[in-house]
């Protein structure tokens, strides 16, 4: 993201204000039917979460140029989880369904294996024709067992650090983002780093946004973490998923956070008043932190390798299209075009959204970005994301990590001791799986 992919924009995620506008689209009846005028002309709908750049970086404008019977009408949720939440209820309902829905990776299992009666089979209008075009892992997930492909790959969230270098040198720290990748090779580097950072930092400035930020980024070096290949809910024995939780909470307890919660309105100021120094940087973040931190944030903000000597991935998503679409045809033709290499290549170039499509990736590999200090950044995401682990993906992914975040957002904000919100996101799960 779109984060919660989704999110990913000149504003990813929208303001407080947008999202109470979203959220009244998105419940308001024939708020998202498409429609057709008699004379050919089709007025396609587009809901997602968060931004996921199309309008931003002129992709709709483009393709109502090439195709003037079309227009489009997109509507976006800021958090993707109360996207989801409206997304089951219309589905359930079948009406108030748009002609394209976005779907965030973490749900990606749970639309192949228990909804893929409720979207169209893209190979039914030649999706099969485009297989060689993505990676196999991403094709993969968005394809039932049985063969059917339910969506098109928008995104991947190849992972990095962003900084601010105004900060570091305030702090006395080096700024040079590959003398900063050798100080933290591993994530006690990091943290260590954070320490220095802090004991010279101003009062009201932090090493990171959140220790849910940190978190992500763990997870998001790992092949399995919640579920195992078989489908079984795995994440209590999983050392990984304990290993970040502990770092997590050090972090906390270190007072290295700002005890931001992510998406919230006081983390979007954040970006430009300096609160933390660092941030966990999924490609996609890149176009967040333009729009949050504006024109006066360009030249303070660079770009570094991730800590822990592994890549790692954290977001991405695709476009479906709902059986209900009375336009199903039309929207396979527009998100066709819209993943296709020189849209996904253009939407990097202007957004940071990393290319699921191979050959996007060829042709931003040498992409600097200006504002993130000419920051080398088709070289270091497509380094990271040609060698980030194959992800194992449950039916409930999305919800059992939001449970463990919250509980650490506990920790953070609240003081909770380790075993005991711990035992709260073990809670949340249950009744979040069933």
């Amino acid at each position: 993201m779109p984060i919660s992919r989704a999110a990913r924009q000149t504003t990813l995620r929208l303001g407080a204000v947008a999202l109470a506008g979203a959220l009244l689209a998105a419940c308001g009846s024939g708020s998202s039917e498409s429609s057709s005028d008699g004379n050919g002309k089709v007025t396609l709908t587009v809901d997602l979460f968060g931004t996921f750049g199309f309008k931003e970086a002129g992709l709709y404008a483009e393709y109502e140029k090439l195709h003037p019977n079309v227009t489009i009408k997109e509507s976006s949720t800021e958090n993707e989880a109360d996207y989801w939440k409206a997304l089951q209820t219309r589905l359930a309902g079948g009406g108030g369904l748009a002609d394209v829905q976005g779907i965030e990776v973490g749900r990606i299992a749970s639309v192949t294996q228990q909804q893929a009666d409720k979207f169209q089979d893209l190979n039914s209008f030649g999706a099969s024709g485009l297989k060689n075009d993505y990676s196999a892992a991403k094709w993969a997930a968005a394809t039932t067992t049985d063969g059917r492909t339910l969506g098109l790959g928008t995104d991947v969230g190849p992972e990095a650090i962003c900084y601010r270098t105004d900060l570091f040198k305030k702090a006395g720290l080096p700024t040079d983002r590959d003398q900063l990748a050798q100080k933290w090779a591993t994530w006690d580097g990091y943290l260590e780093l954070g320490k220095q950072y802090q004991a010279k930092a101003d009062s009201k400035s932090h090493w990171m946004d959140s220790v849910g930020s940190l978190y992500g980024l763990m997870m998001g070096q790992q092949k399995e973490r919640y579920y195992d290949a078989s489908g079984k809910l795995v994440y209590k024995d999983n050392q990984a998923v304990k290993d970040a939780w502990d770092t997590s909470v050090k972090a906390a307890q270190e007072g290295l956070s700002a005890k931001l919660a992510q998406w919230t309105p006081a983390w979007n100021q954040a970006f430009s008043s300096g609160s933390f120094a660092t941030i966990g940087c999924p490609a996609w973040m890149l176009g967040y932190i333009k729009g949050q931190a504006g024109d006066g944030g360009s030249g303070t903000w660079d770009v570094a390798p991730l800590p822990g000597g592994v890549a790692g991935n954290w977001g991405g998503s695709y476009l479906a299209i709902p059986k209900a679409s009375p336009h199903a045809k039309e929207a396979y033709n527009l998100i066709k075009w819209l993943t296709a290499a020189p849209q996904q290549a253009k939407l990097f170039k202007k957004q940071g959204s990393f290319p699921s499509n191979l050959g996007a990736i060829k042709a931003v590999q040498d992409v600097k970005d200006p504002y993130f200090s000419n920051a080398p950044i088709g070289e270091i995401f497509g380094k990271a994301a040609e060698t980030s682990p194959v992800q194992v993906l449950g039916v409930h992914d999305n919800d059992v990590n939001t449970q463990i975040t919250n509980a650490l957002g506990e920790v953070e904000r609240k003081g909770t001791d380790s075993a005991t919100a711990w035992s709260h996101a073990e809670k949340g799960i249950r009744n979040a799986v069933g």
